[in-house]
């Protein structure tokens, strides 16, 4: 690999060579490749930083921009709630008005995960008992019961068969 310069000649003599290649060429053209300026030929010349920042400009991405939109949507596919298809909720809407979740006491997770313990049950158990997924129970003794919809009737209904209180009194 030739040399990396700020300009100047290329050591090749005539100044013709491409300071990032070596190779002569009669068509070398300025570029910014890792923070030096050099004359570089059509081969090196994608190596120029400004290139891609042009190419970011004319697709409208801006490389982080893009990454977080496309990691935000693979989160949500990798979800078992995602199926690409929200016809359901369209049709017979959600139940978030009959089945709100109530404000919950800092600490309700492990106040959950605690009170199963010590009635003796695994989570898959409990889930059984009240009829309900165990990822719900999960995300609830995770402390995230909110960003997984559970609903308030599952909360109610745990209350009641652990004898816990996980919803803040008014």
């Amino acid at each position: 690999m030739a040399k990396y310069s700020t300009g100047g000649s290329s050591g090749s003599g005539g100044g013709d060579a491409c300071e990032l290649c070596g190779t002569e060429s009669e068509s070398l053209r300025g570029a910014n490749v890792a923070g030096a300026q050099l004359q570089v030929c059509p081969d090196c010349a994608p190596h120029d930083d400004n290139a891609h920042k042009d190419e970011k400009k004319r697709t409208g991405g801006d490389g982080d921009g893009d990454r977080t939109r496309e990691a935000v949507s693979n989160a949500a596919k990798a979800s078992p709630a995602w199926n690409d298809d929200s016809e359901h909720w369209e049709e017979e809407g959600t139940n978030y008005d009959d089945d709100q979740l109530p404000y919950l006491v800092s600490g309700y997770g492990e106040e959950l995960q605690s009170a199963r313990q010590d009635a003796g049950l695994q989570r898959s158990e409990l889930a059984e008992e009240l009829d309900a997924d165990e990822s719900d129970l999960l995300a609830i003794e995770q402390g995230r019961a909110t960003q997984a919809g559970v609903g308030g009737s599952l909360v109610r209904a745990i209350e009641r068969r652990l004898d816990v209180t996980l919803v803040a009194s008014a």
